[in-house]
C-alpha cells in the first residue's frame, strides 16, 4: 500500500504541475487546443491492439477473471471498448460488467480522458464505449481494447480513420500490446500499418509489448519454434529493427482447460512458458509505474517544446525592435534631409522670407510631417514585407544545433508560423520572457525534483515496505508518519518554481 500511495501521490502532483505552469501557457498561444493534463489526468492505460482472432478478448478475460468480452474465432466485436474498475459492488461478488456506457457518453464526460477524439465523428463514436468492471485486476488501470486488424477493410468501410484513433489512443497509453496468434504469425495489412507507420510517430519502442498469444494452438513444440522464428521475421522487417523484438508467449489457461480437442501430450511443453504468461501479467499490472515514466517524459518534452516556441516568439520580437529601430533612425535622418531639401528649394524660389525664427518653423514643420508619413504609412509597407521575409525564413528564429533542438523545432515549427501570421506579431514581449521563464525554471528545477522523486520510488519494495535506512527500523505507526513525510515533499515539488 506504501508504493502504491507513493505512486498515486507522484502522479497527482505531476498532474497539477501540467495543470497549473504548462497549461495556462499552452493554451494561451494556441500550442494546444484543450488543457495538456486532460489526456493524462485519468489512471494508466493499457492498449491491447491485434490481428483479429488474434485472442485479445481471451485473454482479457483472462487476466480480469470472467467472461467480459465476447470470444470467438471470427471477429466478434468491432468497437473501441474501455475497461475500468469499479469498486460499487462487494469483494465476493462474481466479476462481471457493473455499468456500460455508449461513446458519447464518454466523449463528453470530463472525467475521461477522451474529449480530443469527437474529432473522428459519430460513426466513432457508435463503435466506442466504456465497461466497468469489479476485477481487482483493474484497481490501477484501465484496459482499452480494440477492434481486431484486417486485410480487407478500408477506413470507408469502418466510417472513421482507423490509423488516426490508434494513434490516438497509443499516445496517451501508459503500455501497448501487440498481439499475434500461431495461424496468422504474418501480419495483415492494418497491422503492417500501423507497426510501420502509426506507431513509432506516437510513442517509444519501450512502451511497447509484442505478444504471440493461442501459443497452446500450436501442434508441438516444434510447430512453437517454427511460429516464433517467423513471427520474429516479420516483425524485423516491419520495425526496420536489426536486434529482434522481445515476444512473449502465452495463452490462455480458462480457454484451454474448457476445450476438449487438445491432450494432455500435445500441449506438454506449456508448462515450460507459464513464466512468459506472469511476466506479461506483472507488466501490465506495471502500467501506474509505467505512467510516472511517461508523466516525467510528458512534462519534460512539452515543457521543451514550450521553452522553444516561446523563444521563437522571444526571437521575432527582439528582430522587430531591432528593425523598428533601424527604421525609426532612417526615418529620422531622411526626414531630416528632406525637410532641409525642400527648405532650400522653397528659399531658393523666393517662396519664403530670409527671417531665420520663420525658416527654422518651417524646416521643423516639414520634417515632422515627412517623419509622420514614414511612421504612418511608409512604416506599414516596411513592416508587412519584414513580417513575411521572417515567416518565410522561420528558421532563422532559433539556432538548431543539436539533434534534440531540431526534434523540438520540427514539432513546433508549424505551430509558431501559425500563431505569428494569426497575430500579425503583436503581442507583450515582456510577457512571453516572463512566461519562458516559467516554463525553464519546471525543465531545471522541476525535472530535477521529478527525478529524485522517481528514484526514491525505485527503492521502495513491492511489498509495501519502504527500503531506506530511516524506513527500515519503523513500526506501522512510524511507518504513516514516513508517507505522511513524503507526501509533503512531493506536494512541495511544484511549489519551488518561484
Amino acid at each position: 500500500m506504501y508504493r502504491e500511495n507513493y505512486i498515486n501521490s507522484l502522479r497527482t502532483e505531476l498532474v497539477s504541475m501540467v495543470s497549473d505552469h504548462l497549461s495556462p501557457i499552452a493554451m494561451r498561444y494556441f500550442y494546444s487546443e484543450v488543457p495538456l493534463e486532460t489526456t493524462i489526468k485519468w489512471r494508466p492505460q493499457v492498449l491491447i491492439l491485434g490481428n483479429y482472432s488474434s485472442g485479445k478478448s481471451t485473454m482479457i478475460n483472462e487476466f480480469l477473471g470472467g467472461d467480459i468480452q465476447a470470444t470467438g474465432q471470427a471477429p466478434t466485436d468491432d468497437s473501441f471498448t474501455i475497461i475500468t474498475y469499479d469498486d460499487s459492488v462487494p469483494d465476493n461478488t462474481p466479476v462481471h460488467v457493473v455499468e456500460e456506457r455508449d461513446g458519447n457518453y464518454l466523449l463528453n464526460d470530463p472525467e475521461y480522458p477522451f474529449e480530443t477524439m469527437k474529432k473522428h465523428g459519430q460513426r466513432f463514436a457508435s463503435h466506442f464505449r466504456l465497461k466497468k468492471v469489479n476485477s481487482p485486476f483493474l484497481r490501477n488501470l484501465a484496459i482499452i481494447d480494440t477492434p481486431g486488424m484486417h486485410d480487407s477493410i478500408s477506413e470507408q468501410d469502418r466510417g472513421y480513420n482507423y490509423q488516426q484513433v490508434i494513434a490516438d489512443f497509443a499516445q496517451i497509453a501508459d503500455l501497448v500490446l501487440i498481439l499475434f496468434d500461431p495461424h496468422k504469425a504474418g501480419t495483415v495489412r492494418e497491422a503492417h500499418t500501423s507497426l510501420k507507420d502509426t506507431l513509432p510517430n506516437v510513442t517509444f519502442e519501450d512502451r511497447i509489448i509484442f505478444v504471440l498469444n493461442r501459443i497452446d494452438e500450436c501442434s508441438s513444440l516444434i510447430d512453437l519454434i517454427r511460429v516464433y522464428g517467423t513471427l520474429c521475421w516479420n516483425l524485423s522487417q516491419m520495425t526496420g529493427r536489426k536486434d529482434i523484438p522481445t515476444i512473449r508467449l502465452t495463452y490462455s489457461q480458462r480457454s484451454t482447460k474448457a476445450s476438449n480437442n487438445i491432450s494432455e501430450n500435445d500441449i506438454d511443453y506449456l508448462k515450460y512458458l507459464d513464466n512468459q504468461r506472469e511476466e506479461l501479467k506483472k507488466s501490465i499490472l506495471e502500467a501506474p509505474r509505467y505512467r510516472l515514466d511517461n508523466l516525467a517524459t510528458f512534462v519534460e518534452t512539452h515543457a521543451q517544446r514550450l521553452a522553444h516556441f516561446l523563444e521563437a516568439l522571444i526571437n521575432y520580437r527582439k528582430k522587430y525592435w531591432i528593425f523598428r529601430v533601424k527604421y525609426f533612425i532612417s526615418g529620422f535622418l531622411l526626414s531630416l534631409t528632406g525637410g532641409g531639401a525642400i527648405l532650400l528649394a522653397l528659399l531658393s524660389s523666393g517662396a519664403l522670407p530670409g527671417d531665420p525664427n520663420l525658416m527654422t518653423l518651417a524646416g521643423s514643420g516639414i520634417s515632422l510631417a515627412f517623419m509622420t508619413g514614414w511612421m504612418t504609412f511608409i512604416k506599414k509597407y516596411f513592416y508587412s514585407k519584414f513580417h513575411n521575409n521572417l515567416l518565410k525564413n522561420i528558421d532563422d528564429l532559433t539556432e538548431q544545433e543539436t539533434q534534440i533542438r531540431r526534434d523540438s523545432w520540427k514539432a513546433i515549427k508549424e505551430l509558431t508560423f501559425k500563431y505569428l501570421k494569426k497575430t500579425n506579431g503583436n503581442y507583450s514581449l515582456w510577457q512571453v520572457e516572463e512566461e519562458y521563464d516559467i516554463v525553464r525554471d519546471i525543465i531545471t528545477k522541476g525535472s530535477q525534483d521529478i527525478r529524485e522523486a522517481l528514484n526514491e520510488l525505485a527503492t521502495i519494495k513491492h511489498e509495501n515496505v519502504p527500503i531506506t535506512p530511516k524506513a527500515a527500523l519503523l513500526n506501522k505507526k512510524e511507518e504513516d508518519e514516513y508517507f505522511k513525510y513524503d507526501s509533503e515533499f512531493l506536494k512541495g515539488i511544484p511549489l519551488n518554481y518561484y
